[in-house]
């Protein structure tokens, strides 16, 4: 009897710290979309969309889907981050000159 109420209360206490993990998540997520949508530096704008696609990569994480997250994380979280980064670098050093 004790065992088995050991046994739940670990479920619980595992599910809830991924329930807090997930709210944590979808947070942060919440707070990288609207400073990518209200900043008016476009360099901050893209690295805040940068770690909205890192935030959302972890959140497909904890919800069991690894692949997805993963990928969420590498192509738009690095590739077209840094895409979108050097575009704005150049576009910014040309118009210095």
């Amino acid at each position: 009897m004790i065992a088995e109420i050991g046994r739940r209360f670990k479920i619980r206490g595992v599910a809830m710290a991924s329930e807090i993990v997930q709210i944590v998540l979808i947070a942060t997520t919440l707070i990288f979309a609207l400073m990518a949508a209200g900043l008016d530096d476009i360099l901050f704008a893209a690295l805040s969309l940068g770690g909205m696609s890192i935030c959302l990569g972890g959140l497909y994480w904890t919800m069991n889907a690894p692949y997805v997250g993963l990928f969420q994380m590498l192509i738009y979280g690095g590739a077209v981050v840094v895409l979108f980064v050097s575009v704005i670098m150049f576009v910014r050093s040309e118009e210095i000159e």
